[in-house]
């Protein structure tokens, strides 16, 4: 079998037994490809090389400039791809057992203010309410500012925002069933606000008659048939030039830790916020636990009746 077949297999593989979610096969795919070409490059198959040619690959990573973490990426990517070469028989040992991961930092999540993120909403809301402009424009302008609401409310991923059904703008109660990793379930409430946009939004879009009949809630002449991530991280960032915010510090997933961090500053509980953000370990949730310490140093400091002598 070809190299290009034994990763097409175990892609398949990590699709239908493991439930892998799309984007995370787009990045094993482009790191595999990545390895194979160092690996014919030097006269290498997968199925015979050895230790020391994956840890001179890694080295190669090293070099490029890759950071840690994502060498440590491609390191999972590999590791995984030689397990599955081993359980189908096509290697009699795992050449990466022995590869030790880069150690990584754990960095702390770049979070907006809580005033930054409503002049972001503010902003989006105030032009799609503008006067003079055409139904197109309009109709751009409402699709983000409820991209924006259901962003900030619920802490969707934004793979899952993008891709929300249609059947969303029907929904009349306080709840939104959101479908996330590996095909799981979680339930977020919405608000009276962000339900608000999303009927501002589809109203735009009944005017404009444009692509009415799709199944998402947010369809594009795309080959997922839905607005694509990477276009609303660039509205997003240009519409944070627009509100005067540096436009480096705002992305799609930073608001996702706005909506975590600003819970957690006003007081939920931790394991809350796990099941909001549809994380399947509480050890992926702990990251915002800096969060938590400031608040508590505030509490202390503020009701303790020694804090202040």
């Amino acid at each position: 079998m070809s190299e290009a077949h034994l990763v097409e297999a175990f892609l398949e593989m990590m699709s239908a037994e493991r439930g892998s979610a799309k984007n995370t096969l787009e990045s094993y795919e482009r790191d595999l490809s990545g390895y194979i070409v160092y690996l014919s490059d030097n006269g290498q198959r997968p199925s015979t090389c050895q230790t020391d040619v994956i840890r001179k690959h890694l080295g190669s990573l090293v070099s490029e400039g890759m950071s840690a973490s994502t060498q440590a990426r491609h390191l999972s990517a590999i590791r995984q791809f030689h397990k599955f070469l081993f359980a189908e028989g096509v290697r009699s040992e795992d050449p990466t057992s022995t590869i030790e991961s880069p150690k990584t930092g754990r960095p702390l999540p770049k979070v907006m203010s809580v005033e930054d993120v409503d002049a972001l909403l503010g902003l989006a809301e105030a032009e799609m309410n503008l006067s003079g402009i055409s139904d197109a424009q309009r109709l751009r302008a409402a699709r983000l500012y409820c991209l924006l609401e259901l962003l900030y409310a619920t802490g969707m991923r934004v793979s899952e925002l993008v891709g929300l059904p249609a059947t969303c703008a029907h929904e009349t109660g306080r709840f939104l069933t959101i479908v996330g990793k590996g095909n799981k379930e979680r339930i977020v409430p919405l608000s009276d606000r962000c339900k608000d946009a999303i009927h501002a939004y589809i109203n735009c879009q009944n005017s404009s008659g444009k692509q009415a009949d799709s199944a998402f809630l947010f369809p594009a002449n795309s080959k997922d048939g839905h607005y694509a991530r990477q276009a609303f991280g660039r509205d997003l960032k240009d519409l944070a030039i627009r509100t005067g915010l540096d436009p480096a510090q705002v992305s799609p997933h930073v608001l996702r830790h706005a909506f975590a961090s600003h819970l957690l500053q006003n007081g939920a509980d931790l394991r809350a916020v796990q099941q909001l953000l549809g994380h399947s370990d509480i050890s992926t949730t702990q990251i915002y636990t800096h969060v938590l310490d400031e608040r508590l140093k505030q509490l202390v400091e503020e009701h303790h009746p020694l804090a202040k002598t």
